[in-house]
């Protein structure tokens, strides 16, 4: 049986950009192993992730996981502070606002992992097509970039998703809509750095096509730099998304969201403030999981 210094060699020998990335991608998790706030911000990510999963399996088989149904009215009395039995209290109508926070996680969280995964796939694709090719490709598809970074994010979702309507649907489409430029851009940069590294030289002098250099050796070189991004990324798009929720053009009450929840319950800032508090809480927290586990792959990245 082959050691794992034989087996990298053999690698090394016959797919020398599997090789590559093989040891980048071992460094990398090696480093963030060491870095407590990489490993922090994964538990925080973590902990909502698992959260969402469980959330959609109980709907899925109908099982209520929550201490109260999160849309029945009078569960407890209206405007009740937080307690051993109400976790973060009461809302006007007299419903669990922990229940309801857990039960929106899937909303949020699930959605910024869509979207990130669509913009990471078809802007890698587009910027690294764009770096091979150049000439008019490559400079009318910068240029298209340029447009959707001279509008800032939020306004430009709005604008789609007024446009589409509103829900979670027609936001999570406009969220993709505009969320691929940056991504085209990094992976465009990073797929200049190695069009003429030797591996992809050698690709060239063995025959093969531009597609088999981009997919096979290009897009396996760079996927780790676009990763790390998105890691960082992805807590903006939730709080984009919290934004577009906080307006009114995702859900539709009385189904729960953190943004939404946020925008209903402004009114009692004063006399509860528990009620905008804590939804407000895990945005931010959720962002800043994401935030410390983006910083620690970029700092794991940098080493290597």
């Amino acid at each position: 049986m082959l050691s794992r210094a034989e087996s990298d060699e053999n690698l090394s020998e016959s797919n020398p950009s599997a090789a590559i990335t093989s040891n980048r991608v071992r460094a990398i998790f090696a480093s963030i192993r060491s870095n407590k706030g990489a490993l922090i911000g994964a538990c925080i990510v973590g902990v909502f992730a698992l959260t969402a999963v469980a959330v959609t399996i109980s709907d899925i088989f109908h099982i209520q996981i929550t201490p109260f149904n999160p849309d029945k009215q009078g569960v407890g009395p209206t405007l009740a502070p937080p307690s051993l039995k109400y976790l973060m209290g009461t809302d006007q109508l007299g419903r669990d606002v922990f229940s309801r926070i857990v039960v929106a996680t899937p909303n949020d969280f699930t959605i910024g992992l869509i979207v990130i995964a669509f913009s990471l796939t078809v802007g890698a694709l587009i910027g690294t097509y764009a770096a091979f090719n150049g000439g008019m490709l490559d400079e009318a598809l910068m240029r298209l970039t340029d447009v959707f970074f001279a509008i800032p994010a939020l306004v430009l979702a709005m604008a789609i998703g007024l446009a589409l309507g509103p829900g979670i649907t027609n936001m999570t489409i406009a969220l993709m809509i505009i969320w691929w430029p940056p991504y085209a851009r990094l992976a465009r940069g990073e797929a200049l750095k190695i069009a003429h590294q030797n591996y992809i030289e050698a690709a060239r002098l063995s025959g093969a096509g531009r597609s088999r250099i981009i997919l096979g050796h290009a897009l396996p070189n760079i996927t780790m730099t676009l990763l790390i991004y998105a890691s960082l990324d992805c807590g903006t798009v939730i709080l984009v998304y919290a934004g577009l929720s906080y307006l009114g053009l995702a859900v539709r009450p009385p189904a729960p969201d953190w943004g939404d929840m946020v925008s209903q319950y402004q009114d009692f800032m004063l006399s509860s403030p528990w009620l905008p508090l804590f939804p407000g809480l895990v945005i931010a927290l959720i962002v800043v999981g994401f935030s410390m586990l983006g910083d620690g792959l970029r700092d794991a990245l940098e080493a290597f």
